[in-house]
């Protein structure tokens, strides 16, 4: 099984995250007995042939503005081949993000997950949420996908708790045993 994680990352929280969604999913393909391979790119650096080669495939990017990073809407946008020939049909997907926010509030984080969904949607894969029963889910869990919080009470970056980091690892094991499953 081939999982692409592919991100952006402005202060490395991003990645974090996409180390941590990684580390989740190998681990529960390795104690299926998969032979598995994960590949953790920034976005910047997928080619179309790696979402083909994906039998799973991860989007992280950090909020921007109540939106995702323009290097992860490059990347969706260069995939409008892939569209065309229905090469992401039946692929499983799944979708997170990091986000400041000011206050409790949450900086568009749902808004990112939806639209980076809607992408996955838009090509005929099957979607991952995060459900309730992973660990993780109170500290950084939505049913639209991992949301981790990075950024303190004023908005201004802190960094990715633990807590954030056993969600991730939560998450990154629920999309690969969901694909498994469908396998």
């Amino acid at each position: 099984m081939q999982v692409l994680i592919a991100y952006h990352s402005d202060y490395q929280h991003t990645q974090s995250v996409a180390d941590a969604v990684a580390a989740g999913a190998q681990a529960a393909l390795a104690d299926e007995g998969e032979v598995a391979s994960v590949d953790v790119k920034q976005a910047v650096d997928v080619s179309l042939d790696d979402m083909r080669k994906a039998d799973v495939i991860i989007f992280g990017s950090p909020v921007h503005m109540g939106s995702m990073a323009w290097q992860m809407k490059k990347l969706i946008d260069s995939g409008s081949k892939l569209w065309m020939a229905g090469d992401l049909e039946g692929k499983v997907g799944g979708v997170f993000a990091t986000y400041g926010g000011f206050g409790g509030a949450g900086g568009g984080v749902e808004q990112t997950l939806m639209s980076l969904h809607a992408n996955f949607l838009e090509h005929g894969m099957l979607v991952c949420g995060f459900p309730r029963s992973l660990s993780g889910f109170a500290e950084a869990g939505l049913h639209w996908g991992l949301a981790v919080r990075t950024g303190n009470d004023e908005g201004m970056p802190e960094g990715v708790s633990e807590k954030s980091l056993v969600a991730a690892r939560a998450y990154g094991a629920h999309i690969a045993e969901t694909a498994l499953r469908l396998k």
